[in-house]
């Protein structure tokens, strides 16, 4: 019952994205109290409902740049943002990058889909691989959302700059720090074809072994990062699991090349029979 009630609000909130919204509408049409429509749109959409809006608010206006030849801050009004500062200050919140470095580097963004109650049945291609071990040449980020360590990775050309000009694989390594608590996420590209500026850089040892390697379902450039969370999703709720595995010690990876716009990745996870 509280889904249909919430499917309400959020079929509303579509129908009105360019609209002013409050909890008191919402609430309304999901038949709650506004205070019971609150605690209910968090329950279950894990956000405020003012939050989830301004996600989506934004996502738009990403999806817009790209198909009109409008400016950023013309279309930002129409979605509610009345200045180009206020636009801009979410907008760097969101992605930390600005809207400007986006635009030029045309990178992919974590855009915020309508929420769906209903899964996806698209699942990624499995395979096992013996690897052999390598060294990855890295930045180390301090940022605990990986796709905003990739908006900077990209935007600042960071690859090309370790390659010498070169259009080579890159790398997302990260490990759990059980000490601080914290995911230490690297990013990055193996060391023999490092012949670049290397300058505030660290070299990870990559251990080889058996890996669970999974292809990410071909994405567009506006839903290619929520098909990496999603299939990081499916990996952990249900491949993983079920599987006869568990995750072995050492670096998870994941790793696509950005400027061949295939909008696909490889997500590696080494493992070990239970």
């Amino acid at each position: 019952m509280e889904r249909i009630q919430i499917r309400l609000a959020l079929d509303y909130i579509e129908e009105h994205l360019k609209d002013e919204l409050d909890n008191k509408i919402l609430a309304q049409i999901s038949g709650y109290s506004e205070y019971h429509f609150i605690r209910i749109f968090r329950k279950h959409i894990h956000l405020t409902p003012a939050d989830y809006i301004r996600k989506r608010r934004i996502s738009e206006i990403v999806r817009r740049i790209g198909e009109k030849n409008r400016s950023i801050s013309a279309i930002a009004f129409e979605y509610g943002f009345n200045s180009k500062e206020n636009f801009t200050r979410a907008f760097k919140n969101e992605h930390n990058i600005l809207p400007t470095e986006w635009k030029t580097a045309n990178c992919s963004l974590r855009l915020f889909m309508p929420f769906s109650f209903e899964s996806s049945n698209t699942q990624p291609t499995v395979s096992m691989q013996h690897l052999e071990g390598f060294a990855l040449i890295a930045y180390q980020f301090n940022e605990e959302l990986p796709p905003k360590c990739w908006n900077i990775y990209n935007v600042e050309k960071r690859s090309v700059k370790l390659s010498g000009g070169d259009v080579v694989e890159d790398f997302g390594a990260m490990i759990w720090d059980n000490e601080k608590k914290q995911l230490n996420y690297h990013i990055g590209i193996k060391a023999d074809v490092a012949k670049g500026d290397t300058t505030n850089t660290i070299q990870l040892k990559i251990s080889g072994g058996l890996y669970a390697v999974f292809e990410t379902p071909t994405a567009t450039q506006h839903d290619f990062v929520s098909t990496i969370r999603s299939t990081w999703d499916w990996i952990y709720r249900n491949w993983l699991p079920n599987s006869g595995y568990h995750k072995a010690p050492g670096f998870e990876l994941e790793s696509y090349i950005e400027n061949s716009r295939k909008y696909t990745e490889r997500i590696y996870i080494p493992i070990e029979k239970e």
